[in-house]
């Protein structure tokens, strides 16, 4: 996780009726996203316990969005690039 500064932390969560809520308005560069989404995965596992189960199932749901945000967001791109620019292969 990278070590945003404190200042910055407290910026990215915003509390609401009690709870934590991601300010997405803040998310300013890619770590403060890293540091949005581990607070995300930490505050699951406070809730549900950490164990080698729970690890686990994070890091699947982890791998498994990233995946769909490849085949959804990133591989159409790239394929608009190969149109607009040619392929390489």
């Amino acid at each position: 996780m990278p070590y945003v500064k404190q200042e910055r932390r407290e910026g990215i969560f915003l509390g609401i009726a009690g709870q934590r809520m991601i300010n997405i308005s803040k998310i300013e560069c890619p770590g403060d996203l890293n540091y949005a989404i581990t607070e995300l995965c930490k505050s699951w596992l406070e809730q549900h316990g950490t164990t080698y189960t729970a690890i686990n199932d994070v890091i699947g749901v982890l791998e498994c969005a990233k995946l769909e945000f490849y085949r959804r967001v990133a591989a159409p791109y790239e394929d608009k690039k190969i149109d607009e620019n040619g392929d390489v292969y």
